[in-house]
């Protein structure tokens, strides 16, 4: 099976360079820089005790040569449209894609675009980065990929998906729930990045301060109510799991959005908070916290492309 893999930034030079290492066949859809980068150096996944060296092929926008098998698109919102308009000619009749993005945004327009059977849902959950010299760095052992149909059914294209994708160094889920599991995880990571920027600090910190739990669950009941409303509802044992974990006392965790946020980065004002926000307005759900959050992060957002 061909794999073209969109973005080898964390989260593609991840999954995409395991897919390598076990063999598969896999090509890197990349900006020139990044491709610079990956030529001269290689796809170097380090930390947690690994220094694997891996020498991908890439190709630029304009250089696909036709249609793909699979393709699994793992860029950030700033680069969403354009990933769109740069992989469309490795779509063929048969080609499936598994975008891993959080929220929603990007199944309306890739279905807009290439149709309804050729995108499947799809979560990553994995913690990495890109450290100073381009390598993707892990800073936790988590590493799954959950991917299937979002009506649930499952067919021999569906089941060759994941057979590339299984037994590559990473876990699989083929899923046929995954529509509910990413509302679950959208759910969760809206509210942790939304303690992290009204709070202003980590779990831990907002947790400290009088008031910061009672914030916490109330931001979670915010987006689980957008969940319920678009009809699929968090399970009470998750929303209690979210609520523990962002009340959790002396906890370090922040969102990889907040630490965009912190270092003066574009983050996903509008993939992870604008879009909620607007189901939310349709659905009739009131979302002030949310919403305070969405209008802070498109301030940073100009402020960002001012200074660009």
């Amino acid at each position: 099976m061909r794999i073209l893999v969109v973005g080898a930034g964390a989260t593609g030079g991840y999954f995409g360079g395991r897919l390598l290492q076990a063999g598969r066949d896999v090509t890197f859809l990349v900006r020139p820089g990044r491709a610079r980068v990956l030529r001269e150096r290689g796809l170097r996944i380090v930390g947690l005790g690994e220094q694997t060296v891996l020498e991908p092929e890439v190709v630029l926008a304009g250089e696909i040569e036709g249609p793909y098998d699979l393709i699994l698109l793992t860029v950030k919102e700033s680069g969403l449209a354009a990933a769109v308009d740069d992989l469309a000619p490795a779509v063929g009749p048969g080609t499936l894609i598994v975008p891993v993005l959080n929220g929603m945004r990007q199944i309306d327009l890739l279905v807009e675009r290439f149709g309804e059977e050729a995108v499947l849902g799809g979560i990553a959950y994995v913690m990495t980065t890109l450290d100073d010299f381009g390598d993707v760095l892990r800073l936790a052992g988590m590493h799954r990929l959950a991917y299937g149909r979002r009506d649930g059914s499952v067919d021999e294209q569906v089941r060759a998906v994941h057979a590339a994708l299984s037994d590559a160094g990473f876990e699989t889920v083929l899923s046929e729930h995954v529509a509910s599991a990413m509302w679950s995880k959208w759910t969760f990571i809206a509210s942790l990045g939304a303690v992290n920027v009204l709070g202003g600090g980590s779990v831990g910190d907002v947790a400290a301060a009088p008031g910061g739990k009672t914030l916490a669950e109330a931001v979670v009941d915010e987006a689980a109510a957008v969940a319920a409303a678009a009809g699929y509802p968090v399970s009470a044992a998750e929303r209690d799991t979210y609520r523990a974990m962002l009340t959790e006392d002396g906890s370090a965790d922040t969102s990889s959005l907040f630490r965009d946020f912190g270092a003066g980065l574009p983050v996903e004002a509008e993939q992870i908070f604008g879009d909620l926000v607007a189901r939310a307005e349709e659905f009739g759900v009131a979302v002030p916290l949310l919403r305070a959050v969405a209008v802070r992060l498109r301030v940073h957002n100009a402020r960002t492309s001012n200074r660009a």
